[in-house]
């Protein structure tokens, strides 16, 4: 069984042609719709998957698909097991 206590990690997703296609469009018009499907296809991946109030998502990123999320050990591991999840990993930080 897993920690309880929330930490970072990083969620990337599997190939999204609709990601793709709004990805590429590089006008103002664009990015904004890029960054609103992403931001709700995320949102509702979270949402389907883990129990409301038990996670806070950080960012949605837009250069690649994916987003940072606080959650704990064993809903990364749920996370990992759900369809349209590529990998998901533990935010590192490293001493200076």
């Amino acid at each position: 069984m897993g920690s309880k206590e929330r930490e970072r990690y990083f969620v990337f997703m599997d190939y999204d042609p609709e990601y793709e296609r709004i990805r590429n469009d590089r006008t103002k018009r664009g990015a904004y719709e890029l960054d609103m499907y992403l931001s709700r296809k995320h949102d509702e991946l979270l949402a389907n998957t883990l129990e409301h109030g038990s996670y806070k998502k950080t960012i949605s990123l837009i250069i690649v698909d994916g987003f940072a999320v606080e959650i704990t050990e064993d809903q990364a591991n749920a996370l990992r097991s759900t369809n349209g999840v590529r990998v998901v990993e533990k935010n590192q930080e490293f001493p200076n």
